[in-house]
């Protein structure tokens, strides 16, 4: 019954969504192309830019919450994040020529009570006008290629069962991640990120 309940919630949530031929329209208007954007890593100087972005995409995915974080809170997370570049996390993120940041994808070592995994895809977001344009399976196989470059070869990531990208981490090969009693709460996981690299479209 509640897999049925969030697989309704999916599908009226996935409908809000923008069409992938409107955004192709959008984007020819501008000038781009989904290749035409860059995939980069994040700087120290993104801070204001990637908070204003986190939260607008925050609120846009979560559109159903009354009140999302606030563009303080995310500057300080970042700039506390950045203030702490040991190593064990990275940002990439999706530029426009003209350098405004439209996506970002975070990854970090994993470090929960799951066994056999060791990285975790911890955030992921494209503005809505510039999804289904095939940037969020390029921003994947940039994550997955660089945790195979640290001697990663497993991820996983934490969503909500209700959330519409369910349908694009399943079309990756992402297993589900289920409770003891067989409850599907949004997670997902990768054992072999060759593989999964090898699904995404390499620049």
């Amino acid at each position: 019954m509640k897999g049925a309940v969030n697989a309704g919630l999916r599908l009226l949530r996935s409908m809000r969504r923008p069409s992938k031929a409107r955004n192709t329209l959008l984007l020819r208007a501008r000038g781009e192309t989904a290749i035409s954007l860059v995939i980069r890593d994040a700087a120290a100087s993104d801070i204001p830019a990637l908070a204003r972005l986190h939260v607008e995409t925050w609120n846009a995915t979560h559109s159903w919450r009354k009140k999302g974080p606030t563009y303080e809170l995310r500057e300080h997370q970042w700039r506390d994040a950045f203030g702490h570049a040991d190593g064990s996390w990275f940002c990439l993120v999706v530029e426009r020529s003209n350098s405004e940041l439209v996506g970002f994808a975070k990854g970090m070592l994993y470090d929960g009570d799951l066994q056999g995994f060791g990285g975790e895809l911890n955030k992921i977001y494209l503005l809505r006008e510039y999804q289904r344009q095939g940037l969020g399976r390029r921003l994947v196989g940039h994550v997955a290629r660089r945790f195979l470059s640290q001697g990663i070869t497993s991820m996983v990531l934490f969503g909500e069962a209700t959330n519409p990208s369910c349908g694009f981490w399943e079309a990756l090969l992402g297993e589900r991640l289920c409770s003891a009693s067989g409850d599907f709460h949004g997670g997902y996981a990768w054992h072999d990120l060759r593989r999964l690299a090898s699904l995404c479209q390499v620049e």
